[in-house]
């Protein structure tokens, strides 16, 4: 990469990110550290308002703005086939505006970068969730978004039923199947459903807040978790 691209690029990643160390660009740029020191440095020079220091991390001050970018075709092919495999494994809500927006960004490609992306021959047919799964999906999110708490009538691994009031924290696929992160009011403590083991979803009119160590944040750190390709797994 030439040494002008790699600039660019690095104005590119760190304008996308709150906060982005010189560890994570040296990863996506293929170079050492001590040489995205030293672009950062002279993007500065430069007049770029880049905030921030080795060791801390870099953000884009305000005010700073680029020209909108065209996608590239390869890009663009790899936004269609994410688009057609997130749609199989989301909500009915969320697969329409996964298409909706799929199609503003195909509508304005350049035509051989549009019908090279259309063309892509990668699919995943409707078989991921089945309806009633979605449709749990979709409360479950939107509860999550609008800080809603539930009640669920759940089976655990046993088939032992119970009913749980909970607040919905995040929605986690793994590969077969999602499950709901929240806390658990029963138990006083962060819990997993599976969607396959509720019976019933009600959202309630009552909503929380965030509470010291009941965050999502909080649950992710009560795990050994790591990045594997942008997705979350445990280790076992």
């Amino acid at each position: 990469m030439r040494r002008a691209d790699r600039l660019f690029q690095i104005v590119q990643l760190i304008r996308g990110r709150r906060l982005t160390t010189a560890a994570f660009l040296a990863l996506r740029l293929e170079v050492s550290e001590r040489t995205v020191y030293r672009d950062v440095a002279d993007l500065q020079h430069q007049g770029v308002p880049i905030e921030g220091e080795a060791g801390m991390g870099y953000r884009l001050g305000m005010g700073f703005e680029l020209p909108p970018l065209m996608f590239t075709q390869d890009e663009a092919s790899a936004l269609v086939a994410a688009a057609r495999m997130a749609q199989s494994w989301v909500d009915p809500a969320l697969a329409r505006d996964i298409e909706t927006g799929l199609g503003k960004i195909l509508s304005v490609l350049p035509a051989a970068a549009r019908v090279s992306a259309e063309a892509l021959a990668l699919y995943a047919p409707a078989m991921g969730l089945e309806p009633a799964l979605r449709a749990r999906l979709q409360t479950l999110r939107e509860a999550v978004q609008s800080r809603n708490k539930l009640r669920l009538a759940y089976r655990d691994v046993s088939g032992d039923a119970s009913e749980r009031t909970v607040r919905p924290l995040g929605c986690f696929y793994w590969g077969k199947v999602w499950t709901l992160s929240a806390w658990c009011e029963l138990r006083d403590d962060f819990r997993g459903f599976r969607l396959d083991r509720m019976d019933t979803i009600d959202m309630l009119p009552d909503r929380f807040r965030d509470e010291p160590g009941k965050t999502l944040a909080d649950l992710l750190r009560t795990f050994k978790v790591e990045k594997v390709q942008g997705q979350i797994v445990p280790i076992k």
